[in-house]
């Protein structure tokens, strides 16, 4: 299954604290925004999210369509296909997404252990 880029999505208390943390370690604000309580940070192919009071916990993100610049990729398998692909495999893939739409989507599942894992398909 060809899932896109991958990031995870860090619920944080201080959105400047964890910006200069994640700055030590290498990573540099690749977009988002400080007045909006997100950032999304860059080192080389890793990509980290910093939410600052938008969910409880951390999320693992994919984004189908996308690679790790937010350029378009052409080979991906569609967000409907990966969520009908875990409902036919017996895993309750969250809220169901409209099968006879297209474009933009996204759904929501929990790993065996309660990790969210998010699917966002921003094309």
């Amino acid at each position: 299954m060809k899932l896109g880029a991958f990031s995870i999505s860090l619920s944080v208390k201080d959105l400047k604290l964890s910006k200069a943390f994640y700055e030590n370690l290498g990573f540099e604000v690749f977009g988002g925004y400080m007045d909006k309580n997100y950032l999304i940070m860059k080192n080389g192919n890793a990509l980290i999210g910093l939410f600052q009071g938008m969910f409880p916990g951390n999320i693992l993100t994919f984004n189908p369509g996308w690679d790790e610049n937010c350029q378009n990729i052409e080979d991906y398998d569609d967000v409907r296909q990966i969520q009908q692909h875990l409902i036919t495999n017996g895993i309750d893939a969250g809220q169901k997404v409209n099968d006879q739409s297209s474009g933009p989507a996204s759904f929501m599942v929990n790993d065996p252990d309660g990790n969210v894992i998010l699917i966002d398909q921003h094309r």
